[in-house]
C-alpha cells in the first residue's frame, strides 16, 4: 500500500484569488481539508488512480497515498455503510456517488441511520460524514445518469443538503461541509463542473446555509440553485430588453432554507419564480413556493411560480433539451402574471 508523504514536505497551500473550474474547486477543497485533517478520507467508485469519472479526484490518491484516497467496491449501500462506521469512529469520510441516480441503493442507510444517528443517541454521537452525488442533466447521459433526486434528500430531517453553481461556493461549501460535524450531502452539477471562475481560498462568499444575492432587482425574484442558477441568470440579462429588472437568488444550501434572505428579497420584489430541472410534481419548488408564501403573503401582487422539468422520467439524451429549464421558459411563465 502507497505510504502517505509526511505532511512537511507538501507545498504550502496557496492564498489568493485563483481562476478554476468548479470541478478543480472541489478538488482543491479536497486536496486542502486531507493536507489539513488526518482524520479526513476519501472513498467511492474509480476515485483513486482515475480520479473519478469527472477526475474530480484528480492526482489526489498518487499524492496522499492508498490509505487516504481509495477505490470502493460497486456497491453503494456498503460505500454509505463503512463511512458510517469510520464517522461514528473519529474520522471524517468523504464518499462519492459517482451518478445521482447510483445514490439509491445507498438511500436506506442515509434515511435510516445517517441522518438519525444524532437524534437516536441523543446528540452523543456525530456523525461527520460528507456524501458527494453529481446530479442533474444537460451532459447527454443515459438512463441512472442525469437524475435530480435532490428532493429526496432534502426531505429528510437531519441532513444538510447544499449545491454549488459556481467554483467560489464550489470550494466554500466543499470545505465547509468536511469540516461540519453532522451529515452534508453535496449536490454538484455536472454539466457545470467545467465552467470557471475566481476561488479565493481564504474567503468564504458566505457561510453554509445562507442564500446569496447574484444579482439586484426589483421587479421580481428568480429563486434557482445549482446547475439553473446560470438559467435564471441569462434570464434577467434577456429581461432587460423587455425592461424587466429581476433579482437572483442563488438558494446554495436547500437544507436548511434560507427564509431570511429569500423573504427579504420577495418583500421587495412582490413576485417570485422558482427553477429546477427536476419534475414539478412534489419537487423542490412546492416547499419553496409554500415557504414564500406563508411568509410573505401579504406581500406578494402574484401567485408565486414554478419553471421545472416536466413530470416524466428523465428523457433520453436527444430530448433533454426541451426537459431542461430554459431562459426563454422562465419569461415565457412570467407572462402568466399581470404586471
Amino acid at each position: 500500500m502507497p505510504t502517505q508523504p509526511a505532511r512537511e514536505e507538501r507545498p504550502k497551500r496557496p492564498s489568493g484569488v485563483e481562476t478554476m473550474s468548479i470541478a478543480g474547486a472541489i478538488n482543491n477543497a479536497l486536496r486542502d481539508s486531507l493536507a489539513e485533517d488526518p482524520r479526513v478520507v476519501i472513498f467511492g467508485e474509480d476515485v483513486g488512480p482515475l480520479g473519478g469519472v469527472f477526475r474530480v479526484t484528480d492526482k489526489l490518491a498518487a499524492e496522499f497515498g492508498a490509505d487516504r484516497v481509495w477505490d470502493a467496491p460497486l456497491a453503494e449501500s456498503g460505500i454509505v455503510g463503512t463511512a458510517i462506521g469510520m464517522a461514528m469512529s473519529g474520522m471524517r469520510p468523504v464518499v462519492e456517488m459517482q451518478f445521482d441516480a447510483f445514490s439509491y441503493p445507498a438511500f436506506e442507510q442515509v434515511l435510516s441511520h445517517v441522518a438519525k444517528m444524532r437524534n437516536r443517541t441523543r446528540g452523543n454521537v456525530e456523525l461527520p460524514l460528507v456524501i458527494r452525488i453529481p446530479y442533474g442533466g444537460g451532459i447527454g447521459g443515459v438512463e441512472h445518469h442525469s437524475d435530480s433526486s435532490e428532493a429526496y434528500w432534502a426531505h429528510t430531517p437531519g441532513l444538510t443538503v447544499v449545491t454549488p453553481s459556481n467554483a467560489a461556493d464550489a470550494y466554500r461549501l466543499t470545505r465547509d461541509a468536511i469540516a461540519s460535524n453532522d451529515p452534508v450531502v453535496i449536490f454538484e452539477p455536472k454539466r457545470r463542473y467545467w465552467a470557471k471562475g475566481e476561488v479565493d481560498r481564504d474567503h468564504s462568499p458566505a457561510p453554509m446555509n445562507r442564500a446569496r444575492v447574484l444579482r439586484e432587482g426589483t421587479d421580481a425574484t428568480l429563486l434557482a440553485y445549482g446547475p439553473t442558477v446560470d438559467v435564471a441568470l441569462e434570464a434577467a440579462r434577456l429581461g432587460e430588453d423587455e425592461d424587466l429588472s429581476l433579482e437572483v437568488i442563488d438558494l446554495r444550501t436547500l437544507s436548511p432554507f434560507d427564509d431570511e434572505t429569500v423573504s427579504e428579497s420577495v418583500r421587495k420584489t412582490s413576485r417570485a419564480t422558482v427553477i429546477h430541472e427536476a419534475a414539478q410534481f412534489g419537487g423542490y419548488g412546492a416547499e419553496v413556493v409554500a415557504r414564500v408564501t406563508e411568509r410573505n403573503f401579504y406581500y406578494l401582487d402574484a401567485p408565486v411560480l414554478r419553471v421545472t422539468g416536466f413530470d416524466v422520467p428523465y428523457p433520453t439524451p436527444k430530448l433533454e433539451e426541451y426537459f431542461l429549464p430554459t431562459a426563454e421558459r422562465v419569461l415565457a411563465a412570467m407572462d402568466r402574471w399581470e404586471w
